[in-house]
């Protein structure tokens, strides 16, 4: 059994064949699967779960009482993903985070993790979470995670859950692995992205959920263990962290 912590199998590249690629993940061992900001997945199949969120790239024109009314849903597990992308720009820096601080309070509010998009801009990443979100006690995802151990003790510290995606089979990759290598096992998750960030050895190819299984194999590579480990972990890391409210979460982070 195996969890892909965040998919898209909302988007187009999937209008030919979407129930296939649903049949595939589940051939794969991959038994649950969270649609990014895709209600409806949920509500079509068992084995979806979503979250609900405005994307830093559509800030400026997002919906945010579309997500507080998407939070009502029993399958809506976290408000994600959400954060800020410097790379490019889609929307002004102060509406993301105007935008971010806003979705912050509404999960805290809720009593649900948060899902991190960060992209050139850690820094201010951290600072708002710091002021903003780390004082209420709440674990999150860092969603993708491509920080080295520096970006990754600091989620840490923070109660976050580092998220791999395809992008820790890349050769290059080398301070994504560090991070897969000496993260809590308690504390990791996996997913694909799809349809991007394809892993090895499907990498340049339209990703799937099924595809998750690559990636949980290179970290228990990475870490020396096996793949039944990783996928029994990831598992019950998911299931800690994403299937109860805030308000009965009783794991204490160590916050500095």
């Amino acid at each position: 059994m195996l969890v892909d912590s965040h998919c898209h199998l909302d988007s187009t590249d999937f209008d030919n064949d979407r129930d296939d690629v649903i049949l595939r993940a589940l051939d794969a061992g991959v038994t649950r699967m969270v649609a990014v900001d895709k209600v409806e997945l949920a509500d079509r199949h068992e084995c979806f779960y979503a979250t609900t969120g405005v994307h830093p790239h559509e800030a400026s024109t997002g919906d945010l009482k579309r997500v507080a009314e998407d939070l009502k849903h029993p399958k809506v597990i976290a408000i994600g993903e959400i954060g800020l992308d410097y790379h490019y720009d889609f929307s002004p820096r102060d509406v993301q985070h105007r935008v971010f601080i806003d979705q912050i309070a509404m999960a805290r509010e809720a009593g649900v993790p948060i899902v991190i998009h960060t992209r050139e801009a850690w820094d201010d990443t951290f600072a708002i979470l710091q002021e903003h979100w780390v004082p209420a006690g709440i674990p999150g995802i860092m969603h993708s995670f491509t920080g080295g151990p520096v970006e990754a003790k600091k989620s840490l510290e923070m109660g976050f859950y580092l998220s791999f995606s395809g992008i820790v089979t890349f050769p290059k990759a080398l301070d994504i692995q560090a991070a897969a290598r000496e993260a809590p096992m308690d504390r990791i998750l996996v997913e694909t992205d799809a349809p991007y960030l394809a892993p090895v050895p499907n990498r340049g190819k339209r990703n799937e959920p099924g595809f998750v299984v690559h990636t949980a194999k290179k970290i228990a590579a990475l870490r020396g263990v096996t793949y039944e480990e990783i996928a029994v972990a990831t598992s019950a890391n998911f299931d800690r962290l994403c299937l109860r409210r805030a308000d009965r979460y009783t794991e204490k982070f160590n916050v500095q």
